[in-house]
């Protein structure tokens, strides 16, 4: 069973930053108590408040399957509806 880890890069549309940032911040506390849940960190880019990145760290793509079918994403995904501009999500790999 080898880590995963995940960026994800979320691009606000400009009028729904707040919004969307609220929705986002959501998410930590709750995942963080999650199975396999290693690392979840949110961050809001200093030059561009609409760009958003979730660093996140595994234990396993299968434990963050099971994240990623979880209620609250559904309700994110409810609630941000229109508000995202661009979306954009990695899976790696620790190599050093």
């Amino acid at each position: 069973m080898s880590k995963l880890t995940i960026v994800a890069n979320i691009k606000a549309k400009l009028d729904k930053i707040d919004l969307v940032k609220a929705e986002l911040e959501k998410f930590i506390d709750i995942t963080r108590a999650e199975e396999g849940c290693l690392q979840y960190d949110l961050h809001q880019d200093n030059e561009n408040s609409d760009h958003f990145l979730f660093y996140e760290n595994w234990e396993s793509r299968e434990l963050w399957q099971t994240h990623m079918g979880n209620q609250h994403l559904q309700e994110y995904m409810a609630a941000t509806e229109g508000a995202v501009e661009e979306f954009t999500l990695n899976e790696m790999t620790h190599i050093v």
